[in-house]
């Protein structure tokens, strides 16, 4: 499953990574990619969204 999620908080490339530690200290094979720009990341996973929002706010990050 693939979630689409804004992330207000992102500011650089190192944010994506803490992001994307954090999800795959879980699902070790989800696959994920942002843009700083846009402020979004995109998650394919088998994780629930639920759990791939919480995941980002224990990183440290706001979730829309």
């Amino acid at each position: 499953m693939t979630i689409q999620i804004l992330v207000p908080s992102i500011g650089c490339t190192a944010c994506i990574e803490t992001i994307t530690k954090a999800i795959q200290s879980e699902d070790t094979s989800a696959i994920v990619t942002g843009d700083p720009a846009t402020k979004s990341i995109s998650v394919t996973t088998e994780l629930t969204e639920p759990r791939v929002r919480e995941l980002i706010a224990i990183a440290g990050h706001e979730v829309n």
